[in-house]
């Protein structure tokens, strides 16, 4: 099995990084690793497993993120993930959502190395993919370097051998999912920290990082970076993460990457798909030039309500092989 490049991971984000996201972020890079947003282990086993499972080879490399926290659920969600095709296998310990405390998965996990353990064995046992774990560096009231520390030493017993961690810790009552991504501080150093107490592990960094300057930084103290909001704000971040960062300079424009999108697009719409579950995640395309409102009105207005009209793409695709270098923003407002 070839080794899975992490330098660079797009991060799992919940109604996000589905498969026309990913999708529409590989049309953009080649070399990041894509994420699925997080599965539960329910949904898989009980569920329509196509829906919640299909993804295309193009979008490969992917990893599959599960949410849950029975061994023998985790375990046969493995295999089928394997069955599957996917790349790689992640459990989800960082997750602060009241919903998901609930159901007894994600950030709450932490403080449970034992039942972390137990899943981690079935899951690693029950597939040959790699299974790997995002986690956050600490909970509530606990964060320091040695309970962080003996987790990561918990989960590297079981032969997880990549660890993704979240530079924040985990507030697991009182805030929001959303605030959790803001209020908690940011702490690198813990991270540094534990890749130094573990140098045999592969540590990503994931939590506050918007910039090509700051991945390199990074990659100076751990193996890889994992970035969420940034990217899918401003997916074409990932142009100069691929110039920058592997050294790539054969990136497709934005016009070519819309034209790529909408082709993609009328397919997904004749096998059931509705046009603003593609479109949608295609507004911080043009973010940060000029234009990018026209962009974004126009798919407000015509492409993100449920009910679509497919002819609006069509119309896009029309602009873009008539404008071979800028797109007519003016133009796009038409009806």
């Amino acid at each position: 099995m070839p080794k899975i490049n992490r330098k660079v991971c797009v991060a799992p984000m919940m109604d996000c990084t589905d498969r026309h996201d990913r999708y529409f972020l590989r049309l953009i890079s080649k070399n990041v690793m894509l994420y699925s947003e997080m599965i539960s282990t329910g949904a898989i086993l009980r569920g329509n497993q196509k829906n919640v499972l299909e993804f295309s080879e193009f979008e490969k490399p992917v990893a599959l993120q599960l949410g849950g926290s029975s061994v023998k659920e985790l375990s046969k969600a493995s295999k089928i993930a394997e069955d599957h095709n996917y790349d790689e296998i992640n459990l989800n310990l960082g997750c602060p959502s009241k919903k998901v405390q609930k159901n007894k998965f994600g950030a709450c996990l932490i403080k449970e190395p034992d039942l972390v353990a137990e899943c981690l064995s079935g899951m690693v046992n029950s597939t040959k993919l790699p299974v790997t774990v995002k986690t956050r560096i600490g909970f509530d009231d606990v964060e320091d370097f040695e309970y962080l520390d003996k987790f990561i030493k918990k989960i590297a017993s079981t032969g997880v051998k990549t660890i993704i961690l979240h530079a924040r810790k985990a507030i697991l009552k009182g805030l929001s999912p959303r605030d959790n991504l803001r209020i908690p501080k940011l702490n690198y150093g813990i991270v540094k920290q534990i890749k130094d107490s573990n140098p045999n592990l592969e540590i990503i960094i994931n939590g506050g990082i918007t910039t090509t300057e700051q991945i390199k930084e990074h990659l100076n103290n751990v193996d890889g970076v994992m970035i969420g909001r940034s990217i899918y704000q401003s997916p074409y971040f990932l142009a100069d993460i691929e110039r920058e960062i592997f050294n790539n300079n054969e990136i497709p424009t934005r016009e070519e990457i819309v034209k790529k999108i909408v082709e993609y697009c009328l397919i997904e719409v004749k096998k059931g798909t509705r046009v603003n579950q593609v479109m949608r995640h295609t507004v911080g395309l043009f973010h940060g030039i000029n234009g990018a409102n026209f962009w974004k009105r126009y798919l407000s207005d015509n492409m993100l309500v449920r009910d679509a009209d497919v002819s609006k793409v069509n119309y896009m695709l029309d602009i873009v092989k008539h404008n071979s270098v800028n797109l007519d923003f003016k133009n796009l407002t038409a009806s």
